[in-house]
């Protein structure tokens, strides 16, 4: 009996591992975020990986050095700017959109949106934000990893690129995280150079 008891035991911790390390399905992984945290949201971003279902888009991806948001603070909940800036061949891009949330879902300000959606998804990652746009119906999609570091761990990695999969796109490209991200915009320096390294949407 006590061999039966001790057997017994041993199937339900073995049962109780299998449960823990069971992986998320695809609905879990590529969920809408539960609740948008603006204060979490405020401030700078570096772009860590990204997928673009349109391989075209997706090359033209793989050029830029480095990219990154800026969230700015904003009285309201349910509008808020961004800045985005891209260095590409040693120069600075900046644009700057204004953005309309609804939950966890933001449309962009002055477009048309009838055939635009987009949300932040959820991510196991504590300091990571995930962007998601899908355009024309969903033919087409758009999948952002950012994170206050440069780089991330090898696990947080595989949880993006399972999220990718799940999605049915390209494997994601993975921005090298030694090139310089664009300084701050200045009006007196509007094509600034990238700065110097530090530890750290729309196509």
């Amino acid at each position: 009996m006590a061999l039966d008891m001790i057997f017994a035991a041993l199937s339900l911790l073995c049962l109780v591992a299998v449960s823990h390390s069971a992986p998320l399905t695809c609905e879990e992984l590529v969920r809408p975020l539960d609740r948008l945290n603006l204060h979490h949201l405020k401030g700078k971003w570096a772009l860590v990986a990204g997928s673009l279902s349109h391989l075209p888009f997706l090359e033209r991806f793989k050029q830029r050095d480095s990219a990154s948001v800026n969230f700015y603070s904003n009285t309201s909940e349910t509008h808020i700017s961004y800045t985005r800036s891209i260095s590409l061949h040693n120069e600075c891009q900046y644009n700057t959109y204004n953005i309309t949330l609804n939950g966890s879902s933001y449309t962009f300000d002055g477009t048309e949106n009838d055939n635009f959606s987009a949300n932040f998804a959820h991510t196991s990652c504590h300091d990571c934000m995930l962007m998601h746009m899908r355009m024309e119906s969903g033919e087409r999609q758009h999948f952002y990893l950012f994170s206050r570091r440069r780089q991330l761990e090898q696990k947080e990695m595989e949880e993006f690129r399972a999220q990718v999969e799940c999605l049915n796109m390209p494997a994601p490209a993975v921005m090298d995280p030694t090139k310089a991200l664009c300084p701050e915009e200045t009006a007196s320096d509007p094509a600034a150079q990238p700065e110097e390294k530090t530890e750290g949407q729309k196509e």
